[in-house]
């Protein structure tokens, strides 16, 4: 029997050591904005589970009362209305709903991504003469690129920031969407390419943190890890220095070589970088001979550039990058790197085979060829025709 007993209290214990390998980090973080919320998860929760809890008594409370063995249990077949019950059935789910869609409407203002900080924690504001921190996000294939353009110098899969200093964090991709994320310091942004997402925070306790991508990008995405150091001003400094003291160069072909799809890349340090390198980016023309974005809007904003703008043509190809080098990424298919499908033909029910590529195919309707689907039509656009 004791025997027994000693074996029953190892099984009461044995779920804790599943939970031993969690990573509570999102319930235990150490920024201020991922502390609210924190709050914003455990308020949620409680609210829904007064609704729940109830429920799920009264639930097992009514099977075990009215069993089919209670014979005293009240039997009253004529019964069919009770305001009482009804205002609680009604009123209590409202009352719930209307609480929570109070705190939905008041987080989402308060914890928007693009609001600056207005506090450092719950107990402290942030200085007048404070100035954030600026950080310069870039997903690449597949690892992240961090610009200090205040400070003058990059950083590949490393980022830190001084203890209780607003972080204003500009962020966009080179080529697939991802998203920036680290648990301990705010929720995810996603990084987008020819578009700047924007994260506002501050890490309020010192220490090394993971970061990472929470949107699937491909297949080097599962290494596409960073750590994120808070650090007191003096590490910060110490830090600084030893980023320029080992780092090189970040120009144009150093960053065009870095942005090639790489998997597990190492830390770097970049003593400096271009001034325009991260604008370049986030308009998509890093590239030489690659036209601006920016540029582009602005033509379109007078109203378009014409039949001289036909020039412009192969400067605004950007879903070919490093095709003509002979960079595919993996699962990259026809059109837009010109690689043959990996599927084999299909087999139609006359045993012929389907053709996949669709340039070149005759296709008729009515007696006239659809444009650029037949031998003898128009070809199609460069970008979509680019056989290497």
């Amino acid at each position: 029997m004791q025997k027994l007993t000693k074996f029953s209290r190892l099984l009461s214990v044995l779920p804790l050591f599943f939970l031993a390998g969690c990573n509570m980090v999102v319930m235990a973080p150490s920024g201020d904005i991922a502390v609210q919320q924190r709050d914003l998860i455990i308020i949620s929760t409680v609210l829904m589970l007064l609704i729940i809890i109830p429920v799920i008594f009264l639930t097992l409370l009514f099977a075990w009362r009215y069993r089919h063995s209670n014979t005293a249990a009240t039997y009253a077949p004529e019964w069919h209305h009770s305001t009482r019950l009804e205002i609680i059935i009604w009123a209590a789910p409202l009352a719930i709903i209307i609480a929570l869609g109070a705190v939905t409407w008041i987080s989402t203002h308060k914890l928007d991504p693009y609001r600056p900080l207005d506090r450092l924690d719950a107990e402290r504001a942030i200085p007048a003469d404070t100035k954030p921190l600026t950080v310069e996000v870039v997903a690449l294939d597949w690892k992240w690129l961090f610009f200090y353009p205040e400070l003058g110098i990059a950083t590949v899969n490393e980022l830190a920031a001084p203890v209780d200093m607003p972080i204003s964090f500009k962020i966009t991709a080179s080529s697939v969407m991802n998203s920036f994320y680290i648990p301990a310091l705010a929720g995810q942004i996603y990084a987008m390419p020819g578009m700047e997402t924007k994260l506002h925070a501050v890490i309020n306790k010192e220490g090394e943190y993971e970061g990472f991508s929470a949107n699937y990008s491909g297949s080097g995405f599962s290494h596409m890890r960073f750590k994120f150091h808070g650090l007191n001003r003096e590490g910060f400094d110490a830090w600084v220095a030893n980023v320029k003291q080992q780092g090189t160069m970040l120009n144009r072909d150093a960053y065009l070589k870095l942005e090639k799809p790489s998997e597990k890349e190492p830390v770097r340090y970049y003593a400096g970088a271009d001034a325009d390198l991260y604008n370049a980016v986030l308009n998509m023309c890093a590239k030489p001979g690659k036209m601006c974005m920016n540029e582009m809007m602005h033509i379109d904003m007078k109203g378009g550039g014409g039949k001289e703008s036909a020039e412009n043509r192969d400067k605004l190809q950007y879903d070919n990058r490093h095709a003509d080098e002979g960079i595919v990424a993996p699962a990259a298919t026809v059109p837009a790197t010109g690689a043959p499908a990996r599927s084999e033909p299909a087999n139609t029910s006359d045993g012929n085979s389907m053709q996949h590529d669709m340039p070149g195919m005759d296709m008729q309707h009515d007696g006239h060829s659809m444009p650029g689907m037949s031998n003898g039509a128009d070809p199609a656009p460069a970008q979509l025709n680019n056989n290497n």
